[in-house]
C-alpha cells in the first residue's frame, strides 16, 4: 500500500510536468528575450512554499551565467526593495495569483518600471493582471489527498524554472568552463576526498606545552604557532586537552588574569574533538562545521598526538565562515 501511494504520487507529479509542455508558447519566449537583453539581474519573489522554489531557482540561474537574487516581498516592503532597479527583470511566483504580502509589493515594482512576469496557476489572477507577462504552471490537483499541500504545484513551478535556465544556458553559450568557474567545491570536493595525515604538515611540531604548564606559557606558544589553538600533552605525547583563543577570553572576562600562577588544566578542554591520521578531511569539516572549531588534533588509537589539522588547512585562509557570518 505504501508503494503503490508513492509511486501516485510520483505519477501525479509526472503528468503535471508533462503537461507544461502545452502550456508554453510566445509569453515563455518574449521571457526569455527580455531576461538576454536586460542589463540588471533577474529577482524572484515568492512567498511559503514558493519562495523556497524561487531561491532554488536563483540558484540555479546563479550557477548557470545569469545573475540572479532573491527578494522576500514582506522584507521587500521595510527596506529591500532598495535591491531592485529598473533594468532588473522581476518574476513573482504564486499558484494562487493571489499572494496578499506579494501582491501589495508588485505596484512598487511596477513604479520602478522593470519588466514583470508572473509564474501562476491562475493566469486570471490579481497578480497575472499586474504583471507584464504571465507563465502558466497550473496543475489539475495536487498529490496531497487534502489539495493543501504544494506538491504538484511547486514541482511545476521548479520545472518551469530548470526550462528557463538551460533555455538561457543555450542562448548565452555557456560553457563547462564557465560552470567549473562558479563552482569552486568541485576542486574542494576532489580535496576533501583526501586523508588528514595528506594534508597536516607532519615535519612540524604542533603548538603543544605539557601537562602543568602555566596559561604564560600557553599563550606564547599560541601567538608562536598562530593557529589559535595549543594542545596539551602528557609525558607520553598523548593528549590531554586543547585551549583555544576562546578558552583565554573566557579566563579573562571571569577574572583569571594572573597567567604566570593559573595552570593549562585549569582552562583546558579536557576531551577535545579529534581525528585519524586515515580519517577523509570531509570528515573533519564536518567535525569543525557542527561544532563551530577551526582546529581539529590528530590523534592514533591510543591518544598519541600525530599533528593538528586547521580549517585553512582543508579550505585554504579566508575561505569558509561558520552561519554564513
Amino acid at each position: 500500500m505504501v508503494i503503490e501511494e508513492a509511486k501516485e504520487v510520483l505519477k501525479k507529479e509526472a503528468e503535471s510536468i508533462l503537461n507544461l509542455t502545452g502550456k508554453i508558447g510566445p509569453e515563455f519566449e518574449r521571457m526569455v528575450d527580455t531576461i538576454l537583453a536586460s542589463s540588471g539581474r533577474v529577482v524572484l519573489a515568492g512567498i511559503g512554499k514558493s519562495g523556497l522554489i524561487c531561491r532554488k531557482i536563483v540558484a540555479t540561474l546563479a550557477s548557470t551565467g545569469t545573475n540572479a537574487i532573491f527578494l522576500h516581498p514582506v522584507e521587500a516592503m521595510h527596506g529591500d526593495l532598495g535591491m531592485v532597479g529598473k533594468n532588473d527583470v522581476f518574476i513573482a511566483i504564486s499558484n494562487s495569483g493571489e499572494t496578499g504580502e506579494l501582491n501589495i509589493l508588485l505596484p512598487s515594482i511596477k513604479e520602478l518600471g522593470c519588466p514583470m512576469i508572473a509564474f501562476t496557476g491562475n493566469p486570471g489572477s490579481t497578480m497575472a493582471d499586474l504583471c507584464d507577462m504571465v507563465i502558466d504552471t497550473g496543475v489539475e490537483k495536487e498529490a496531497c489527498p487534502l489539495g493543501l499541500a504544494p506538491t504538484c504545484s511547486t514541482t511545476a513551478q521548479l520545472a518551469m524554472g530548470d526550462a528557463l535556465a538551460v533555455v538561457l544556458i543555450n542562448k548565452k553559450n555557456f560553457k563547462q568552463s564557465d560552470f567549473k568557474r562558479s563552482h569552486p567545491g568541485g576542486a574542494l570536493g576532489q580535496r576533501l576526498s583526501c586523508m588528514a595525515k595528506e594534508v597536516m604538515d607532519q615535519d612540524s611540531t604542533p603548538p603543544t606545552v605539557t601537562a602543568g604548564a602555566t596559561m604564560t606559557q600557553a599563550i606564547g606558544v599560541m601567538e608562536k604557532f598562530r593557529l589559535g589553538a595549543v594542545l596539551i600533552i602528557d609525558q607520553d605525547n598523548r593528549l590531554a586537552g586543547i585551549i583555544t583563543d576562546g578558552d583565554v577570553r573566557h579566563c579573562i572576562a571571569k577574572g583569571m588574569h594572573d597567567f604566570d600562577t593559573i595552570t593549562v588544566e585549569q582552562v583546558m578542554s579536557d576531551n577535545p574533538f579529534t581525528i585519524a591520521p586515515n580519517a577523509l578531511l570531509s570528515e573533519a569539516l564536518n567535525i569543525m562545521e557542527k561544532h563551530e572549531i577551526t582546529a581539529l588534533p590528530v590523534t592514533d588509537g591510543e591518544k598519541r598526538l600525530r599533528g593538528i589539522l586547521h580549517l585553512h588547512d582543508i579550505l585554504g585562509k579566508g575561505a569558509f565562515k561558520f552561519n554564513g557570518s
